[in-house]
């Protein structure tokens, strides 16, 4: 009996760990050719009800134009986060043209369950975006075109 108890706890032990795995995702947005100054990007995970979930990456290195992302900063506050903790997720804004490619581990629990990845731009002195592009995440690779400064948004495993 002690030698079955020990088998299944050997296989739960080895079993476990795949339940929780999590797969490397490549984001890339490009951003349309457009005249002013570098774009702030808030690339984030919302749930399948629409709800905020994680943000990936923030672009923009000054933390007072943070606030010009408001539906990023929105959907957090409606999260109840009162703070923001962006160690580790950001980077300097993006220009004109150019490409901004993330790495991340998604877990695969968000893989084909509904769950979006959401590219929002604002440009100082320019407009805003909240959902410039958004991209299902799915197992298949996705593209979509954007709606503001963003030109595509790609998602792929």
């Amino acid at each position: 009996m002690k030698k079955i108890i020990a088998s299944l706890l050997l296989c739960t032990a080895l079993v476990a760990p795949a339940a929780a795995m999590a797969k490397d995702v490549t984001i890339t947005t490009t951003l349309d050719n457009y005249s002013g100054r570098d774009a702030y990007l808030a690339v984030y995970v919302t749930k399948p009800d629409g709800s905020y979930d994680s943000t990936l990456w923030v672009a923009g290195s000054k933390q007072r134009y943070l606030g010009d992302l408001r539906g990023w900063i929105s959907a957090m506050t409606a999260a109840g986060m009162t703070t923001l903790n962006l160690d580790g997720i950001t980077g300097a804004s993006i220009g004109s043209g150019q490409t901004l490619t993330i790495h991340s581990n998604l877990a695969d629990t968000l893989i084909d369950a509904g769950y979006t990845i959401h590219v929002e731009s604002a440009v100082e002195q320019g407009g805003e975006y909240p959902d410039d592009a958004v991209a299902p995440i799915t197992s298949a690779p996705q593209q979509v075109s954007g709606k503001g400064y963003v030109a595509t948004l790609s998602v792929s495993m």
